[in-house]
């Protein structure tokens, strides 16, 4: 009998999924919806696809991991994504003031569009692994005695029934699990959701002559001054271009015409992301998104969760895209699922449960991180900053601000970011004496820039006057 593993969901969590299977399941089907595009286009399905994304360098470990002997790195570099060291190739302005670029890289990650980013992912697997891609609908799940044993369809042809000893469920941030849970009489699966109303604003503009070194600029929104959160960041793509996300909480959204646009970023607490555009020839138009609050679903909770059904990436929780976690909590889940299923197999008792409590725990820091800062804007939905949210709030400004002009307390911080390391890393004796000790060094009055990253810019004021 042929073992068939199902997929829900051809995005990123899902072809990581598919990959983390292939190498146990004789069979590995991924569904989608949509048609895939053949090339780094963007789809409907990605609701977030047009703005910044960011790919951690613990979520590329995984992907490494998970797809081996491709190189995903190298092959995510040779489809024009850029590495960006975390220590030296940021520019950034923290609620706590700009943080330095020092000699030492740190963790790197990678910077490119989420077309890019599932293209090049989607390729990869099917290239190197047996899966296939089939377009379908899911109307629910099917199963018996505490086991799901597999789909009903709706396809072109009509609908139809497809069975399978395993099925992961990564069907993204519109999921319908819950509906098909109750479906098979699973009605306990808690959710969450905490909403801090971002929009989202981006447009992408040609790479200035002489600019295209520049580092990944951004201002940060600051949630401890009580009043609405405004961001902005300009991130080098593929094919020479800038990438140029603007974020503000409820009361403070980014609007959707260009000139609001560029007079946004002029009014961030630093003008430099909009004295880098002001310049800069603009090749679309902007692009607003609204979904982005935190939604939590809490399947390892559930006392009697069925056998050979596992939720993982955004249909597991999804996070403003402001902390760009979300790709990297999908691929450690995924890597987990595949150790997993080595370990003890695709069919052994209690390998859901196992495997769901584990991609719980890859979620368990970026929400934290996410949810910690959202609850602190004046109008989020869902949460107000409880004790201990500020308590933890209190260190982790501290941190911060040590970080500004402390070297290890800037580590601590990448490594936790980029989640290399646990949260755990924060409360390493030496990380908490660096943050006691504080910023060694004066605070910086303007962006780390060198001279000609400096002259780069005044260039670029001069062409917009």
């Amino acid at each position: 009998m042929t073992r068939r593993a199902v997929v829900i969901g051809a995005g990123l969590a899902g072809m990581l999924a598919a990959a983390a299977l292939s190498g146990t399941a004789d069979e590995v089907v991924v569904l989608d919806r949509d048609d895939l595009p053949d090339g780094p286009d963007h789809r409907k399905g990605l609701p977030q696809g047009r703005h910044a994304h960011l790919l951690m360098a613990g979520g590329l470990a995984a992907m490494e991991d998970l797809v081996p002997g491709v190189g995903m790195r190298r092959h995510l570099l040779d489809a024009g994504a850029h590495d960006i060291p975390l220590g030296s190739g940021v520019v950034a302005l923290t609620p706590e003031g700009w943080l330095r670029r020092w000699r030492h890289d740190g963790p790197h990650m990678l910077a490119c569009s989420r077309a890019l980013l599932d293209w090049a992912v989607r390729t990869a697997v099917l290239e190197h692994t047996e899966v296939e891609v089939r377009r379908a609908q899911v109307v629910e799940l099917t199963g018996r005695d505490g086991r799901v044993t597999g789909l009903r369809l709706s396809t072109p042809q009509g609908e139809t029934e497809l069975d399978a000893e395993f099925v992961v469920d990564a069907s993204g941030r519109g999921s319908r699990v819950t509906h098909w849970l109750e479906r098979l009489g699973v009605t306990d699966v808690r959710e969450r959701t905490v909403d801090s109303g971002l929009v989202n604003a981006t447009r992408v503009y040609r790479v200035p002559e002489g600019a295209e070194r520049f580092p990944l600029t951004i201002v940060q929104a600051d949630p401890y001054v009580n009043r609405p959160g405004r961001s902005g960041m300009v991130l080098p793509i593929e094919g020479g271009r800038w990438m140029v996300s603007l974020a503000g909480t409820r009361g403070g959204e980014p609007p959707a015409d260009p000139e609001g646009f560029l007079q946004y970023t002029l009014d961030l607490p630093h003008p430099i992301v909009g004295r880098l555009i002001s310049g800069a020839e603009p090749l679309t138009d902007v692009h607003i998104s609204r979904s982005t609050s935190n939604v939590r679903r809490y399947p390892e909770k559930v006392p009697h969760w069925p056998e050979g059904f596992v939720v993982l990436g955004d249909a597991l929780a999804t996070f403003n895209p402001a902390y760009g976690q979300g790709m990297a909590v999908a691929a450690l889940g995924a890597r987990f699922l595949g150790d997993e299923v080595r370990r003890s197999g695709l069919g052994s008792a209690g390998l859901a449960r196992r495997v769901q409590r584990g991609a719980a725990r890859s979620v368990d820091a970026a929400w934290a991180m996410a949810v910690g800062q959202d609850v602190w804007y004046p109008h989020t939905r869902g949460a107000r900053p409880s004790a201990g949210d500020r308590l933890v709030t209190r260190y982790s400004r501290r941190l911060t601000r040590a970080a500004t002009g402390s070297y290890r307390a800037a580590a601590a911080l990448w490594d936790v970011t980029s989640l290399t390391a646990s949260p755990s890393r924060l409360l390493h004796p030496a990380t908490v004496l660096a943050v006691l000790n504080g910023s060694l060094l004066p605070p910086l009055q303007e962006p780390p820039l060198s001279a000609g990253e400096r002259k780069v810019l005044r260039g670029l004021e001069r062409v917009a006057v």
